[in-house]
């Protein structure tokens, strides 16, 4: 099974998301969240922290990420796993491929036309306002 994954990057005051406007397709034109694919036996955790400093810069000393859930495409035979986390302090981004944007959280984010994922984006972070004390404060 092919593993791919996404990461929602929270800035410091939990306002806005990271996200890239696609160079390519699937969802050319469209925002989405960054990630990528896991390399062959990697691990998930690690190969989240990998994408978010190839396409962004974002190291492990700028956030902590917790693994939220995943999607899993049984006719593609691939799984998305989602990952969440907040800058703990200002990050000047460094792009690789996608150009990237701080997205307001009172967008809506199941408005296909606009973003990738068929509502996916907005199913996720649905999920992460229910958890967000857990995810942010450890509790």
């Amino acid at each position: 099974m092919k593993k791919l994954n996404v990461i929602i990057v929270y800035n410091k005051e939990e306002n806005k998301i990271l996200m890239c406007k696609r160079e390519k397709e699937p969802y050319k034109g469209k925002y989405n969240l960054v990630g990528g694919k896991l390399e062959e036996n990697e691990d998930s955790l690690e190969g989240a922290y990998r994408e978010l400093e190839e396409e962004t810069g974002i190291t492990k000393d700028d956030t902590i990420l917790t693994y939220l859930m995943n999607f899993e495409y049984k006719l593609l035979d691939m799984q998305l796993q989602v990952f969440v986390g907040k800058l703990n302090k200002e990050k000047t981004l460094v792009e690789e491929v996608n150009k990237l944007y701080w997205m307001d959280l009172n967008e809506n984010f199941f408005d296909e036309e606009k973003f990738a994922g068929e509502g996916n984006i907005g199913h996720m972070l649905c999920q992460v306002n229910i958890n967000k004390k857990q995810i942010f404060e450890g509790d």
